[in-house]
Parts: C-alpha cells; structure tokens; sequence
C-alpha cells in the first residue's frame, strides 16, 4: 500500500472516531499510531521565569532642583573721588587686599592758571579690589567710581528661580555647588537671601547663596551648578524604581516567596505600596513593603501573582545614605 492510500485509511479511520468514540479516543488512537504524543507531564508544567532581584533598604533620600548662577561677591561698593581732577598716581591694582580708609588715587584738581593740593581718594570700606577703571592720566568727576571694592561677607551665587519652584525655596535649605574649574569637588552652602519680589520681565525670583569656601578656590564671575535640597527624609524604606509597575490604575512591585521545604518552589506575590519621592532612580515606598524584603527588579514584565521563579542575580541593594 503507498503512502496515498495510507494517508486517506487514516483519515477515514479519524471521522469514524469523531462520530462513535468521542475526543479521548482520537488522542488515544493518534498516540498508538504515533501521529500525537504529548507527554502529560509536559501539558500540565507551569513556566518559570528568569529574575533579577534585590533587597529593599532603609536609609535617607532627598529631594533636590538644580540651578545654574554666578558667583558674585557678598557686598560690593565703589570708591569715588572727593574732587574731580586728574589721576597723577594709582596704589593699588585688582587683587590688592586694602582697609577702610587706605588710599586709592591720587587726585590732581589744579586748573590753568590755579594750583591746588593733590586730594587722596581713599577705600570706604576693607575688602578686595575687584575692578579698577582709573587709570594715570585720566580726568575724573566726582561721579566717576575709581575701583570697586568687594567686601568681607564672602562670596555668594546668584541664582535666578523660577516661578513654578518658589514655593519650594527657603531660608537656610542647604546646597551643594559644583563647578567645572573644579571638576569632581563639592562646594557646601545654604540659601541666604530670598527676593520679596518677581521680577515681570523674566518670571523668576532672585535667590542669594552663601557658599563656604575655606581654601579660597572661588572667584567672582565663575559659573555655578547649585543643588537646592527641597525636602530630606530619613529611615524610610526605597527601593530602585525600576522594580515599581504601574498597571491599570495600581502601583505594585513583586515579593519573592521561597519556599523552605522546596526551594524549586519559589514564587511572587503582588504586594500594592504607595510611593513617595522618586528621583534619580530611586522610589520612597510609604507602605506596602518592609525593609529587607526581596523583591524583583528585572523581568517583572509577564510575571503574575503566584508565578514561579528562577532568581538567576541578586543585585546590590542601594546604599542607606
């Protein structure tokens, strides 16, 4: 007999099962002829899937803007002559440190046929000059400033926020400040100054930072990144925010239950949380979950409640700090 006719007998012999034996009996049939063999073992395995997990932590985290400045100094004042004239000498030049009353210029008032005494512009204040305009020679009024004098408060970044963050801005919040001269040092400070105005123009409110530099290492005009700390907490619970699913209404992460007795055994549980702050990768859980407890943050995507689980890595869980 050819394959043909081999191929129509079996055919024939299948619809003459569906009518009188019902679908048990075409599984069994097809079996013993060896068309089908499904091994019931096979039929009835659950999938088990590949995980990355970690350990959820309790430690601080911190909610932060960031903003770009200058770095001007804390007071700033002009020194003026008392006389206008001519310069006939300069005694001090950008950088110099001076006190109150040091002399500055000197001040030549003679005019054509009139001889007067030279007058000494002098420093209303000690500090540091950081600009100097005059020059010998040169003829002065008394409105025409002869330097600029930065004074002792330090150095301060200007900072220029804007309107949707000035609820968030206070006196005191502390900051940290990088700057490219000084790639990879943080510079340390606090707001110090709030502007009671906006201005129109812009929409952005001026805000003042003190910064302590004890090595002297910043200069004014430098440019500034400056993180503002908003909101700092600490002993709460975080995890990677990779690991938080947010799924037709619900925010959800997935617990690993192991099995002690079998541990091939190991499944997941739906665990609901409420998160908080979520910054930098980071996600606040205001409960829901304990700390130290496992849970996945890779391959969560086609898990489900009571779903089995092969933990192939354990990731380092996140630092306290």
């Amino acid at each position: 007999m050819d394959a043909r006719k081999k191929l129509k007998l079996v055919v024939l012999l299948i619809l003459l099962l569906v009518l009188f034996s019902g679908c048990e009996r075409i599984n069994e049939f097809l079996g013993v002829i060896g068309v089908l063999e499904v091994p019931e073992a096979e039929v009835n395995e659950e999938p088990v899937f590949a995980v990355n997990t970690t350990l959820a932590v309790q430690g601080q985290i911190q909610d932060y803007l960031v903003f770009s400045g200058d770095i001007v100094a804390g007071s700033t004042v002009d020194a003026y002559p008392e006389m206008a004239g001519r310069i006939t000498a300069i005694y001090v030049s950008v950088g110099s440190v001076v006190s109150r009353g040091a002399s500055i210029a000197a001040i030549d008032p003679s005019r054509p046929g009139m001889s007067f005494r030279q007058s000494v512009a002098t420093a209303p204040i000690s500090g540091t000059i950081v600009m100097l305009p005059a020059q010998v020679g040169m003829t002065v009024s008394q409105a025409v400033p002869l330097a600029r004098i930065a004074g002792g408060g330090g150095l301060g970044i200007k900072l220029s926020v804007s309107e949707r963050f000035i609820s968030k801005m206070a006196l005191n919040l502390p900051c940290e400040v990088t700057l490219d001269a000084w790639p990879g040092e943080i510079f340390y400070g606090s707001i110090s100054e709030i502007s009671p105005t906006v201005d129109v123009a812009s929409r952005t409110m001026e805000v003042r930072v003190n910064v302590r530099d004890l090595e002297s290492k910043l200069k004014q005009g430098m440019f500034a990144k400056v993180r503002v700390i908003t909101e700092r907490k600490n002993n709460i619970v975080k995890i990677p925010a990779s690991a938080v699913i947010n799924r037709f209404g619900e925010q959800y992460v997935y617990v690993i239950e192991r099995n002690d007795r079998n541990p091939e055994m190991t499944v997941v549980r739906k665990r609901i949380i409420v998160p908080g702050i979520m910054i930098d990768g980071i996600a606040e859980i205001l409960s829901g979950l304990e700390s130290d407890e496992e849970i996945v943050v890779r391959g969560q995507t086609l898990l489900d409640d009571g779903s089995k689980v092969n933990v192939i890595e354990r990731v380092t869980p996140l630092s306290a700090n």
